[in-house]
This record gives C-alpha cells, structure tokens and sequence, in this order.
C-alpha cells in the first residue's frame, strides 16, 4: 500500500485562472455552505452529508484505499470551485476499469498508484463533477482543467487522474483534443408522461408486453408481495435486513461489500428525503430488497441484495418496482446502474457515458490513447446496435 502524503506535503498549489487550489484531506476541512452552494442541494449524490457518510463511517479512508483529497480552488481568498477527489492505491469500486492499465505499468516495472480519482465513490452514475461557479467556469477550459490537475498529481506523488462520469455541463468544458477520453454505455428509463406501469407497457410491441407481464404474474404466483418505504418511515429492522441483502450480493462473489451498515444508518438519518427501500416479502418474512436513492427529476437504483434466488425476482424488485416507484414520484429518469444488457428488452434505453483521463507518463500516454480511440468505436458501434433493439412500438402502432 502507498504511503500517504503527509499533512505539510499537502501545501496550496498556484493553479490556472489565478486560482490557488488546497488539497482538503478531508471533508471536516471544506465549509458545508461552500460546499452546498457550489454542488446544489438536489443531486444525493453530491450532498455534503454523502460525503460526509462516507468519510464518517469509514467507507472511504486511507485504509480503504480511498484516501479523501478534494479540491478546493480559491480566487481572491473567496472558494469558487470544489472538485471531490480521492488517493487511491486500487481501482475497485469506479466501474470505469483500468485494471489491464495497471497490470500494464507492472509488467514493464512501472507505478500506476497512486492515482488521483474524481468520482462519487462505489457510484456509477453521471452527474457535476466539477462544481465551479459561473464565472471561474466561464474563465476556465479544457487545457486549464488538465494543467489544473497536472499540478495536483505531482505535488501528491500521484502518477495520473481520473474524472469519472461528468455531466454534460462539465462534458463540454473537459473536451479538448489533447485529452485522453473514454466512452461507456449505461441504459436508462425515460417517464414519457406515464400515469402507470400499463401506460409504459403500452409503449411496447406486443411481444414484450406479454413478456413483461409473464414475468411479473409469475413473481406474484410465487407468493411475494412488495412494500415500498421512504425517508424516516423505514424501521430499523427493515434498514437491518436490507443490509443483511446488500452484503450477500458482495459475499457471494467473494468480495467484501464497500459500505458498511452504518452508512446507510447515517444516509437515513440526514438525507431521507432522498431514500426509497423497495422489499419483497413471501409468508410475512423479507426476502429481498432495493434501496434507491432519488433527485427531482431523477430515480437512482443503487443496492440489492436477496438470500434465496427466485424467479424474476431481481427483474421485479430493481426494474419493475423501480419503474413504478419513478412514476409514483413523478421523475423523469431511472437510471438503474452500470450495464446490464438485459435492461434494453424491459424499456431502458442505452446512454453514452464518458471519463477523462491525464496519464503522467508520455509513453503510456501514448498506448493508452490509441486504446481509447478504438475502444470509442466499439462503444459507438454498441450504442448504434442498441437502439435497433429497442421494445418500443414503430410510430405506425405496429405491435
């Protein structure tokens, strides 16, 4: 494992646009109003209180390899930027994945950790990564960006960065031709004004409604019933078992799961506004579950887990439910997580998602842009294929 900086290696560093950046090893250390004013109070995952959960519980710390290191950029003594970033010594828990980077770098006797990553953690949903205000943005470009975090790498001894999932605000201000950029593809639902689950499913050709509604009969022949709960109506019991699934999930594929009970103990208590627990039930026991977290116009499915395997049941619990749920709160979009090709047949439709990278070392560099460039093309020619698979009926009302 690496050897954390220490505190007086973490000076402020003079950056682009007159700016002075400081790299906070931890949350305590940035003001929650600077925070809150420059990330906005509706994307859940860019409260201060989702970080601060993190941090708190132990989830991200340098003994997990996620070693907090944001960055807070001042202009004339006044925060005008926060760019939320971690040390890490591993690439577990980004879902953008460079394992064959780093097993690159080691065959030719090479350090690729640390690195320096900006990203929700364990979270693979787009959103603001850079939370700048209007005028350091306006000032600001895609060179000035990457000299920004050029900067940074070096005084941490880190030997690249990693901006994971920007939205399309920070999408534009990234792109530059002389940056490393990689594509991926998500699928996502899209609430067409639906009132129901039927009225979505009559968006479909009749093949996949019958399909659709197969699955879900045979859920409920199975004797399972479903219970959605919110905010600070979930009993601890309830919060207790989900967690108890949510560990399962990691377990079963020998892995330790990244968030601890107490996370989740810690969300409920300071953001309940944004949490949603779907859990199925069968003979008055729980057997299932899904946490969701949601935005305003957004529903976020992010965690399940069951004990017993049945059929349809993950279909129903994470996509039907979650489907419902995003109707029942009247959001435009459900973004049900990373891959997952079995979401385009049940509605969800393929996104284009991106990260940037700044690869220190010139020769690697230079590999690693000639993967991403083909790596694009594949993704591109994905994303096409995708959309002619697509359930939806032909404006002719074939189906």
């Amino acid at each position: 494992m690496f050897k954390a900086p220490s505190d007086d290696s973490l000076t402020t560093i003079s950056g682009p646009a007159d700016c002075r950046v400081t790299v906070c090893r931890s949350i305590k250390d940035i003001s929650k109003a600077d925070w809150q004013r420059l990330a906005g109070p509706d994307n859940p995952f860019l409260r201060y209180e989702f970080f601060q959960a993190l941090e708190q519980t132990g989830c991200t710390a340098r003994e997990t390899g996620w070693q907090p290191s944001h960055l807070v950029l001042h202009q004339q003594g006044r925060v005008t930027g926060i760019i939320p970033a971690f040390l890490k010594n591993h690439s577990r828990g980004e879902y953008v994945f460079d394992f064959a980077w780093a097993q690159a770098y080691e065959r030719y006797g090479q350090p690729y950790y640390p690195k320096l990553v900006s990203a929700v953690p364990f979270t693979p949903s787009q959103g603001p990564r850079l939370l700048l205000d209007e005028q350091l943005r306006r000032t600001l470009d895609g060179p000035g960006i990457q000299d920004l975090l050029d900067l940074v790498i070096r005084q941490l001894g880190a030997h690249s960065w990693h901006l994971l999932f920007p939205d399309d605000q920070d999408q534009q201000l990234l792109e530059h031709e002389n940056q490393l950029h990689r594509l991926g593809c998500q699928f996502h639902w899209h609430n067409r004004g639906f009132n129901c689950f039927d009225d979505f499913l009559g968006e479909l050709t009749s093949r996949k409604r019958k399909s659709i509604r197969k699955e879900r009969r045979q859920v409920a022949e199975q004797g399972i019933t479903f219970a959605r709960l919110h905010g600070h109506e979930i009993p601890d019991h309830v919060l207790a078992a989900f967690y108890v699934f949510y560990q399962a999930t990691y377990l079963k594929h020998g892995q330790h799961p990244y968030l601890n009970r107490r996370f989740f103990e810690q969300l409920q208590a300071t953001m309940p506004e944004h949490l949603h627990l779907i859990m199925a039930v069968k003979d008055g026991e729980m057997i299932a579950g899904a946490l969701f977290l949601s935005s305003d116009t957004t529903l976020y499915g992010r965690y399940w887990g069951c004990l017993e395997e049945y059929s349809h049941l993950h279909f129903e619990t994470c996509y039907y439910q979650g489907i419902e749920l995003a109707i029942e709160l009247n959001l435009q979009t459900f973004d049900a997580g990373a891959q997952g090709e079995h979401k385009l047949v049940r509605g969800f439709e393929p996104v284009l998602t991106h990260s940037w990278h700044g690869i220190d070392h010139p020769g690697f560099h230079d590999a690693i842009e000639a993967f991403t460039f083909e790596e694009a093309e594949h993704v591109r020619r994905y994303y096409a294929d995708a959309v002619t698979v697509l359930p939806f009926r032909q404006d002719n009302g074939a189906g």
